[in-house]
């Protein structure tokens, strides 16, 4: 039996001198095996600790030598190991939690004298240097000669980057990487995303640049990123479109979306609110969704986009008089916030409400709406503008929805009065 820890070795003695202990712990490998005592010329089942100075190990016996096990916080990798003689603690941390249970199982039937059949044993032997070392948190990789084939990632990363190695797509092995905040597979040939890699809990920054992204999965908006994701970069890739559940990755920081396909931004980016940097500069928008002014942005580049030339009177209607009865209880659910799900009413019902128009009034509509394009001075969203053309412009046009004619009349109106284009 084996376990790779933190492991402080606290004397209790040293308070009655005067002295104290070093307070750290430092990384170590124990074991629990089999050693021949020389005084007694007998076996006996000791724990042998082995750290970077001293790879030979220090041992100590078990057998009725267990004064007391603490264990409050074992879940979280660490617990403490009480011995008689010598009168020492043994503060393990920074240990797998299963793997550190099956540890102190182990140490509890070497103190009550199990048969050493029923014991997981190891041989006590020095360790080598490489399982001492201090838990590797960094790793980067830019050559597909130094990727490593036979061998698994560290588990201990907590930035990864695997770039110029031509990937395909993700190994899974870094899917395993839990404490991983950071991956960064920019500059490969990745042309899908596993929908496992919302299982890395601590993901904050995750870098896709210049891939082969045709789609981003709409299960990964739905996973625990929602929680972590605060970087995302998915620019020089082939996107089209963004899945509508985008917007669910409400603790995004900094989007990059530059040089892809994109012929729209997602209908609710005005979800994100904690979003402050935004670039999507050198793709195919024509207009920005209506949403797109409940931004808040440090810094906005849009450089690079066929931006139509908006007109307020030109508009698209779709509207009937009166209105369906399906549109009416469906704004009726959305103005008077009426929960709703698929256990309730029809899929394509939710769907429906989820892309809700917001009209100038503030109401919503649904499915029926007249829809037209207005200038917007894009500093209104952000302090920092990259200019919009080559002319020095930083106007953009925005959709504008609304639920009735008498809305639209009333915007027209407003526009008159204030000159808006």
């Amino acid at each position: 039996m084996k376990l790779q820890c933190d492991v402080e070795v606290v004397n209790r003695m040293l308070p009655t001198c005067g002295l104290k202990n070093r307070g750290r712990g430092t990384r170590a490998v124990l074991s629990i095996g089999k050693h021949l005592d020389k005084t007694t010329q007998r076996s006996n089942v000791y724990m042998m600790i082995c750290t970077a100075k001293d790879r030979a190990g220090s041992k100590y016996k078990l057998k009725n030598n267990i004064e007391k096990f603490f264990t409050w916080f074992v879940e979280e990798g660490k617990a403490t190991v009480r011995l008689k003689e010598p009168a020492v603690d043994i503060c393990l941390s920074k240990a797998d939690a299963n793997s550190l249970k099956n540890f102190l199982s182990a140490a509890r039937l070497a103190d009550r004298g199990s048969d050493s059949s029923s014991l997981p044993l190891s041989t006590l032997t020095p360790v080598r240097a490489r399982d001492v070392e201090k838990p590797k948190k960094k790793l980067t990789i830019v050559s597909k000669k130094d990727y490593p084939l036979t061998s698994n990632f560290p588990y201990s990363l907590e930035q990864l980057q695997v770039s110029y190695c031509k990937l395909s797509r993700v190994d899974m092995r870094m899917l395993s990487l839990k404490a991983l905040r950071k991956l960064d597979l920019s500059n490969n040939h990745i042309k899908k995303l596993p929908a496992t890699i919302g299982d890395l809990s601590c993901l904050a920054e995750l870098v896709l640049h210049n891939n082969h992204l045709e789609s981003f999965s709409e299960a990964l908006c739905l996973s625990t990123l929602q929680r972590t994701l605060q970087h995302l970069d998915l620019s020089q890739n082939r996107l089209r479109a963004l899945p509508s559940h985008f917007c669910q990755l409400r603790e995004l920081v900094n989007l990059k979306l530059d040089d892809n396909k994109l012929v729209c931004l997602p209908f609710h980016i005005g979800h994100l609110s904690k979003l402050r940097f935004l670039s999507a500069a050198h793709n195919e928008l024509a207009l920005l969704p209506g949403d797109f002014r409940k931004l808040s942005l440090e810094n906005l580049d849009l450089f690079g986009n066929p931006f139509t030339q908006p007109n307020p009177l030109d508009h698209t209607i779709h509207l009937t008089f009166p209105l369906p009865l399906q549109e009416i209880a469906s704004r009726a659910v959305a103005n008077l916030r009426i929960p709703y799900g698929p256990h309730l009413i029809p899929a394509h019902l939710c769907r429906d409400l989820e892309l809700a128009k917001t009209c100038n009034c503030g109401r919503v509509c649904v499915s029926y709406f007249i829809k037209t394009a207005v200038s917007m001075n894009l500093h209104q969203v952000s302090h920092t503008v990259v200019l919009v053309d080559d002319m020095g412009g930083t106007d953009a046009p925005v959709q504008h929805h609304f639920c009735s004619l008498s809305c639209y009349s009333e915007f027209l109106d407003l526009c008159l009065q204030r000159g808006i284009r």
